[in-house]
């Protein structure tokens, strides 16, 4: 049996995979691997393209009919929010008040900024990304969206071409080399509201086709091998990075590759219920019961 395998060649997939892409997790069947932006992702997802595929959570309404959510091998963490991000010729020079009445400036949070008349470059339609942002920017949304290839955001938004750019990943240290401004990030407001971390990315197992307890083996071992060697992958990684550096290479591991990989745990799937419960009282996404009771889980 020969499985299909979709991840990013970001750093945190190709260091999460790289045991099971080549074969070293004992029991586990060959795969056959595509990298792809995570928006490309979750439009395939959507036709049952591939076996196990990682996705983000913002679409994982749509896909619980096709797949199992598994417990482990995704994107889930603190610290590690998208970032909105501008020219500062182009930064607004006021924030919209909170909901509570009061200038969130103050406690160091910038608020809901008014983006109205604003063009924003976001990295896909139904990414947990652009889902935190909508609900951030609620009563305030921007004048137009632009969905942009993830590597064409930033110089975007440096030329002027958009007045925002809404990032994710290694844009986190790399967005000052263009000259830019954050002007919120998404994820010190959602930690700050919720107490719970950012439910980023997640890894699917078609339902009828993998064996979704028997797939979290195999990923929970390729994880394991990982942390106990890290160089052992570490010419794999660096050929899918899209050209980073090694340090930041390293600091996007770090950073994403966390407790949450391994299991999510209570308090990720209560992160994953509080961040899909919301967007569904929004009327974002479709109301789905809770990602505890619609997975697999050990």
């Amino acid at each position: 049996m020969t499985l299909s395998l979709a991840i990013s060649p970001c750093p945190n997939d190709t260091f999460v995979f790289h045991a099971l892409v080549h074969g070293q997790v004992p029991g586990a069947p060959a795969v056959t691997v595509t990298y792809a932006d995570v928006d490309v992702t979750n439009t395939a997802a959507e036709r049952g393209a591939f076996d196990l595929v990682k996705v983000s959570y913002a679409a994982l309404p749509f896909l619980l009919e096709d797949y199992h959510l598994l417990p482990c091998g995704g994107a889930l963490g603190r610290g590690c929010g998208p970032l909105v991000l501008t020219r500062p010729d182009r930064a607004p020079t006021s924030a919209v008040t909170a909901s509570t009445g009061s200038d969130s400036r103050v406690t160091g949070f910038p608020g809901r900024v008014d983006l109205s008349g604003a063009t924003v470059a976001v990295p896909g339609d139904r990414t947990t990304a652009y889902l935190l942002f909508r609900l951030w920017s609620a009563g305030r949304p921007p004048a137009r969206i632009e969905v942009v290839p993830f590597h064409d955001i930033m110089p975007g938004v440096a030329a002027g071409r958009y007045d925002a750019g809404l990032v994710i990943h290694e844009a986190r240290f790399t967005y000052p080399r263009h000259g830019l401004t954050a002007l919120v990030d998404l994820g010190e407001w959602w930690e700050a509201d919720t107490g719970l971390p950012i439910p980023l990315g997640a890894i699917l197992a078609r339902r009828g086709t993998v064996d979704p307890e028997a797939a979290a083996g195999w990923i929970r071992e390729s994880v394991s091998r990982a942390w106990a060697d890290p160089t052992a992958s570490r010419d794999y990684v660096l050929t899918h990075a899209q050209e980073m550096e090694p340090d930041v290479v390293e600091r996007h591991i770090g950073l994403y590759v966390n407790e949450f990989t391994a299991d999510l745990g209570e308090v990720g799937y209560a992160a994953v219920d509080s961040l899909l419960g919301r967007a569904a009282e929004a009327g974002l996404v479709p109301q789905t019961s809770s990602s505890r009771a619609t997975a697999w889980t050990s």
